[in-house]
């Protein structure tokens, strides 16, 4: 399994796309939940809340380029992205009532797993897509 650490540690690896815009707001995130593990307290709270206003956004901005682009996954990309989001609602309203524990659990393995397959197949998809339309809002490579 991997660990956030080790996702961050191989990006260029692992999990770079090729898309500027899209490889920023992935490292972003991993950045975040970095942040977010190594917190404690009122912090982690504090932290839990950021991560889950980025990654709303961060989709947000992903779902409306593949909307303008006609993706064809459009559908399945949302609904997985829905029920991360849901997930981390939820856990986020224990977070901000004291309760830790399985937040902690879940970002380190859960989180982190669901993040490298979202990467390697969805992602993936929806960079091939931007790259054989030329869209240039989104591409630029990076290699």
């Amino acid at each position: 399994m991997k660990t956030v650490t080790d996702l961050i540690q191989h990006f260029e690896t692992n999990t770079e796309l090729g898309i500027v815009d899209i490889d920023t707001t992935h490292r972003e995130f991993l950045e975040l939940v970095e942040k977010t593990t190594k917190s404690s307290g009122a912090n982690f709270a504090l932290e839990f809340s950021h991560l889950l206003t980025h990654t709303m956004d961060h989709f947000k901005k992903e779902e409306e380029s593949m909307k303008q682009l006609g993706h064809g996954s459009l559908i399945e990309h949302i609904s997985d992205h829905q029920r991360i989001l849901g997930d981390m609602s939820r856990f986020n309203d224990k977070v901000q009532a004291g309760r830790t524990q399985m937040a902690r659990a879940w970002l380190n393995d859960s989180l982190m797993q669901w993040f490298d397959t979202h990467v390697k197949t969805m992602d993936s998809a929806f960079a091939a897509d931007l790259k054989s339309n030329s869209v240039e809002s989104w591409v630029t490579e990076t290699a």
